[in-house]
């Protein structure tokens, strides 16, 4: 009994679906060339499986790594100490005009009190609009560090190494006392 309804239905379906030459020509047209499957032979489409490994979390350790790598804790700087670095080609006579405050800081930034992470970016968006603007002297703060006990000046260090590491640093040094003082840094901008 269940035979014969399916037939009666497969029936039904073949009346009422009746594609014209046109439409059919036209289907084998969008189709293509196809084969047919040999019988007993089952053929399922082939579909890319996503990879067990996690990528991006692998990406971002690997990221991790290579920040951690680059640190250098070597760089032991203590709560009173002056930051001072200029690269290759600034002369000494800018660096004595920056250590005196005798440019004029078109921007500061206040990062003492944030977590590093945040920091990080805060000070990246930062310099990349002093840039934007063509500023040519921005000061930093990052504060003194006198509530980090032992471990030191958390900010300042960081901030000293990623200034190093940005290409559009020319230089920077610790600030004047009414400035911010060992807490805050000037910096000079390449000019775009």
């Amino acid at each position: 009994m269940a035979d014969r309804s399916r037939s009666q239905n497969r029936a039904r379906t073949n009346r009422d679906s009746q594609i014209s030459d046109d439409d059919s020509a036209l289907f084998r047209d969008a189709v293509g060339p196809v084969t047919e499957v040999a019988k007993g032979q089952r053929r399922r489409p082939w579909r890319h499986m996503p990879s067990a490994r996690p990528a991006m979390r692998e990406a971002d350790e690997q990221a991790v790594i290579g920040e951690l790598l680059d640190f250098s804790p070597g760089d032991d700087i203590e709560t009173g100490d002056d930051l001072f670095h200029r690269r290759e080609g600034v002369q000494l006579s800018v660096m004595r005009k920056l250590r005196r405050g005798q440019y004029r800081c078109q921007a500061e930034i206040d990062l003492h009190g944030m977590i590093v992470d945040v920091a990080r970016h805060c000070l990246a968006v930062f310099l990349r609009e002093a840039l934007d603007r063509d500023y040519r002297c921005v000061r930093v703060v990052h504060g003194k560090g006198l509530r980090s006990g032992n471990r030191g000046p958390v900010l300042k260090v960081k901030v000293a190494h990623w200034l190093r590491q940005r290409d559009e640093v020319l230089a920077y040094c610790s600030a004047r006392e009414n400035d911010g003082g060992t807490g805050a840094v000037y910096v000079l901008l390449r000019r775009g």
